[in-house]
C-alpha cells in the first residue's frame, strides 16, 4: 500500500492546524506541488493520523486544542520508529524563547506566522532533500 501511494504522490504531509485558512491554504500549495496531504485539527487527532497514516513530514501548530503541539511533537517523537520523521512548527508564537522550546519538544524547524505559502513549501522539500 505504502508503495504505490509512492508511486502516484511524493511524500506524505500531516498538518496539524486548527485554523481551518491556513490548514486549507497550506493543504492546497503542497498538493499543487504533487505532494499528498493528511490533516488534524488538533493534538490528539495528529497522534492518531501518525499512527495510522506515518506521514514524511509534520507542520505543526503549537497552539492547539486538546493536547498542544508542543506535547503531541515531544510524544510523537517518543513513539518507536517515530523519532526521524521531521516536525516544522508553524506559530504565531513569536516570543524569546519559544523558538526553543519547540526544538526542546522536538521540532526539527521553526517557522513562524504568518508565512508564506512559498516559504512552507521550500522548507518542505528542504526538510525531505527534495530541492
Amino acid at each position: 500500500m505504502a508503495e504505490e501511494r509512492r508511486k502516484e504522490f511524493k511524500e506524505l504531509i500531516l498538518i496539524v492546524e486548527d485554523n481551518l485558512h491556513n490548514r486549507q491554504i497550506f493543504h492546497d500549495v503542497l498538493v499543487h506541488r504533487g505532494f499528498e496531504v493528511i490533516e488534524a485539527e488538533d493534538g490528539e487527532e495528529a497522534l492518531e493520523q501518525v499512527r495510522r497514516r506515518r506521514p514524511d513530514l509534520i507542520l505543526m501548530d503549537l497552539s492547539l486544542p486538546l493536547k498542544d503541539g508542543w506535547t503531541a511533537t515531544k510524544e510523537i517523537k517518543e513513539m518507536d520508529g517515530f523519532a526521524q520523521i521531521p516536525i516544522i512548527a508553524l506559530t504565531a508564537h513569536a516570543m524569546a524563547g519559544d523558538e526553543d522550546r519547540a526544538i526542546e519538544a522536538g521540532c526539527d524547524g521553526y517557522l513562524s506566522k504568518p508565512i508564506s505559502p512559498k516559504k512552507v513549501v521550500e522548507e518542505v522539500e528542504k526538510r525531505l532533500s527534495l530541492t
